[in-house]
């Protein structure tokens, strides 16, 4: 490099230079020998990394944004031209012409709530400092070309410099007042020609991120703010991905519209930008909660089914008993282990659950204790809250078409909670398919063709139509169809039938939550599963265990898989492959509920209990009875025995099986 040169560039440029230079040579040597010239690069810094290296440096690069990310990306290129130098002994490197350098606050002060607001706390103060924000992307438009900067000359001096259009006048170019050189005998000239030839364009993108209602308060309404995403930024991200962006806030003119008053609307300009969707889930599990699981499965060793119900009392416990409904949420939510076969195909790991009740059957109540249970979540009726509905719309905003994301993209790699499940708008009814199955939705609307991620576990409620007719088939009763019944995991029925008994129990338990004196041993386990607690539970056994079926677990769901193949008992739309494959997701999830890495016959035989409940008639339990008033056995692991017995004996019955002695 030329030193002369060097020593025209302000003083600030050299030492971002050599700060690149003695801390990214391998990110910089990387960009030198790529092969095309004319891309835009990333240089990625850690701001912690600079505010050890200099600290005055990376204050004024918090402070003032705006002018030292452009320094920063001048050094670069000083930076790429010694690497370059470096090489020619070696590799012969490209000589680039655009390299952007990629501020990351992570693991630096930047990350306090001063610097790193929520976005319904953006205020003026933020203007102008290097902000991050958190959010979910809501919509995404087209990609277009701006003008980013041009090139003029004093006519008396001579002297050459940039202009950069102001994004607050609408892009438009502001020359200055006198020649900006900074010799020592100042021009003065007042007299500018454009260089013909020197306009730059780059890529632009906005798209719109809102925050997360879990950090809102009740009632509050989720706010949303626009960011620009200029060159390597663009097209990396989809409506429905969570981002982290850190960039400079400013403001823009609001369109002009006849009677309508225009604003100045706060707006994010990018410099980094990280997708979160990896880290959607993540709670913060301490190593001591880790060790409390740990004991208490080794407490409950010699009845393992007993602690599993001592779990379960802890989903939803101001509803009485329901073991049914409580048993398929927690497998819901948990799920199971992803395949993906030799060709690319995946078979999802995410279950899905439909409750179908009448009113006052607590539905709802279990819809919204899975929400909060899930880090991720959305709830919206069948209607939707938008004209997004569930999957995706386009709209047309300022002119432009853009792509907004409905409920099932919003709560990717989380839970939607569906509600009113019957209600849905015509053109989702026509893409849930795909979305609940493939885990994707294709969108081709407006000219804008593109796949969004929706891997999404569905819990949907919804009323049977008119009286339920437990003669006529799920399709009938619920005006669903069959095809779209077959994605749901689990089908539960909950009917308010007349049962003096069952009447009594629960008017008692109502009565007895007002009374803290006469809490019942039930309750006293349920306080060793706080919601806290069940929360990180669930989140650990999902990433921590990857259940692999055993042999006599394949045997027990192969045999019953067959057997309803060949009976003709069985409800049409579930004996598909679909309900192979629940049967095994189902079997994986309750491994992890009994924080196992292995599915046994235990696993095998609960999930086709889980799946037995989904029926109308039984092929192999006699009395399925309503979930409704499926209660918490006193000897859970007595009572598996017994149903235990009563299915293997079934599948041993029937003679077109193979011997399966080696079952017991």
């Amino acid at each position: 490099m030329d030193s002369a040169a060097m020593d025209e560039q302000p003083a600030h440029v050299k030492d971002l230079a050599a700060f690149l230079i003695r801390h990214h040579s391998d990110q910089l040597r990387a960009i030198a020998l790529s092969r095309d010239p004319k891309l835009h690069y990333p240089l990625y810094v850690s701001f912690a990394e600079l505010m050890d290296a200099d600290p005055p440096l990376s204050h004024l690069v918090f402070s003032q944004p705006i002018e030292y990310l452009r320094f920063f990306d001048e050094a670069a290129l000083w930076a790429h031209k010694v690497t370059l130098r470096d090489l020619d002994g070696f590799d012969k490197g490209i000589k680039k012409e655009f390299i952007h350098v990629r501020i990351d606050i992570s693991g630096s002060p930047l990350e306090c709530p001063e610097t790193f607001p929520s976005i319904g706390r953006v205020r003026v103060k933020h203007r102008g400092i290097l902000l991050t924000l958190k959010g979910t992307v809501i919509r995404s438009g087209a990609i277009k070309m701006y003008e980013g900067e041009r090139k003029y000359m004093c006519q008396k001096c001579k002297h050459e410099y940039l202009v950069y259009p102001e994004l607050e006048s609408r892009n438009s170019i502001k020359l200055p007042s006198y020649c900006p050189s900074q010799r020592s005998n100042p021009c003065e000239g007042k007299k500018f020609t454009h260089l013909e030839g020197s306009i730059t364009c780059h890529d632009y993108q906005e798209i719109k991120i809102q925050e997360s209602t879990h950090v809102l308060g009740v009632g509050a309404i989720p706010r949303s703010i626009p960011v620009i995403l200029k060159d390597d930024l663009v097209d990396i991200i989809k409506a429905g991905d969570g981002v982290i962006v850190t960039g400079i806030l400013t403001a823009k003119w609001s369109p002009d519209l006849k009677d309508v008053r225009c604003d100045l609307d706060p707006i994010l300009i990018a410099n980094y930008i990280r997708r979160t969707n990896a880290l959607k889930s993540e709670i913060d599990i301490p190593d001591d909660a880790i060790v409390k699981f740990k004991q208490f499965w080794s407490d409950f060793k010699d009845s393992p089914l007993k602690g599993r119900n001592a779990i379960l009392r802890g989903i939803c416990p101001q509803v009485f008993g329901l073991f049914t409904v409580k048993l398929a949420v927690a497998l819901t939510l948990i799920g199971g282990v992803q395949h993906v076969d030799v060709s690319g195909t995946k078979v999802r790991g995410e279950s899905h659950l439909l409750l179908v009740g009448d009113p006052g059957t607590g539905k709802s109540q279990f819809l919204k204790f899975a929400a909060k249970l899930s880090n991720r979540s959305v709830i919206t009726t069948g209607l939707g809250s938008t004209s997004a509905g569930l999957t995706v719309t386009a709209v047309k905003d300022g002119g432009e078409w853009m792509l907004e994301a409905g409920a099932l993209v919003l709560a990717d790699g989380g839970l939607c909670c569906i509600d009113e499940f019957d209600s849905m708008r015509e053109h989702d009814r026509a893409t849930i398919h795909e979305a609940m199955e493939q885990q994707t939705i294709s969108v081709a609307k407006a000219g804008l063709v593109t796949t969004l991620s929706t891997k999404t576990i569905v819990f949907g409620a919804t009323n049977p139509k008119g009286q339920y007719d437990p003669d006529q088939s799920l399709s009938i009763n619920t005006a669903l169809s069959g095809p779209l019944l077959s994605r749901f995991d689990i089908v539960l029925v909950l009917l308010d039938t007349k049962n003096p008994e069952w009447d009594g129990v629960v008017s008692s338990h109502i009565l007895s939550e007002g009374e803290p004196d006469k809490g019942n041993h039930e309750e006293d386990l349920a306080n060793i599963w706080p919601f806290s607690m069940l929360r990180r539970y669930i989140h650990f056994v999902k990433g921590y265990f990857r259940p692999v079926l055993t042999k006599e677990a394949e045997m027990v769901i192969s045999n019953y898989y067959q057997l309803q193949r060949r009976s003709a008992t069985g409800n049409a739309a579930r004996t598909t492959v679909r309900m192979l494959e629940s049967l095994i997701r189902l079997a994986q999830a309750h491994a992890r509920l009994m924080f196992r890495n292995e599915v046994t016959r235990l696993d095998a035989i609960t999930a086709i209990l889980c799946i037995e409940s989904s029926m109308t008639t039984s092929a192999i339990v006699d009395s399925v009875g309503n979930a409704l008033h499926s209660n918490f056995a006193e000897n859970p692991d007595q009572e598996y025995a017994k149903q235990e017995r009563l299915i293997l004996e079934k599948l041993r019955s029937f003679d077109e099986f193979p011997d399966t002695n080696s079952m017991q």
